[in-house]
Order: structure tokens, then C-alpha cells, then sequence
């Protein structure tokens, strides 16, 4: 039983470091705020949860107690990640940095122009 919860661990783990591995080239090597802005938060955040839950587990499984901070880590990364991803972007958005490509349909500038011709 122990292999089995040091290899679920040890899983857990390089998934999380692989997840972040792929969010930092993805910050690096993608063209614009948004799409790098998805990248950080959507890829790092996973990677990071997957890493504490595997230190949770290992916690739980191995070493047979429970440590509340490891838990509130992944609560606190879990909720406050994809919100300042989302407040970033619309940040971006409202001081018009332009999007990468012209070909992206933009709904809210559609809306926008017909609210301020009113």
C-alpha cells in the first residue's frame, strides 16, 4: 500500500511540475496578454494544486497526519489564481491593449459601440 500511495505522490507531483513547466514557456513564447495571461493562469494554477495535493497526500498516506496549511494553500491558490487571471485580462482589455490577431471576433467592443451611440 505504501508504493502504491508513493507512486500516486510522486505522480501528483510531476504533473504539477510539468503543468508548470508548460504555463512558464507558454508566458514566455505566446504573443499577447490574453493568451499569455491564459496560459499563467490557467496551466500554473492546475500545476500548483497538483503539486500541493500531492504533498497533502503524501502527508496523509505516508507520513499519517493531516496538515491544515497544505489545505489552505490549495484553497487560496484555487480561488484567488483564476480571478486575478480574469481581472488581469480585463484590465488589459479596458486600456485597449490591442489582440493579437485581427481575425478574433471581439463581441464586447460590438456591444460597447452601440451602448455609447445611444
Amino acid at each position: 500500500m505504501i508504493e502504491i500511495s508513493k507512486f500516486i505522490v510522486g505522480y501528483l507531483i510531476l504533473q504539477g511540475a510539468i503543468l508548470s513547466l508548460i504555463a512558464a514557456i507558454g508566458v514566455i513564447r505566446l504573443p499577447d496578454v490574453y493568451t499569455r495571461n491564459h496560459a499563467a493562469s490557467k496551466s500554473a494554477t492546475l500545476g500548483v494544486i497538483s503539486i500541493l495535493l500531492g504533498l497533502f497526500l503524501h502527508y496523509i498516506l505516508i507520513d499519517h497526519h493531516a496538515n491544515s496549511r497544505v489545505l489552505l494553500g490549495i484553497i487560496f491558490v484555487f480561488v484567488t489564481a483564476p480571478v486575478a487571471g480574469h481581472l488581469i485580462s480585463r484590465a488589459a482589455y479596458n486600456t485597449g491593449v490591442p489582440l493579437w490577431n485581427k481575425s478574433v471576433q471581439d463581441d464586447l467592443a460590438k456591444v460597447r459601440s452601440k451602448q455609447k451611440s445611444r
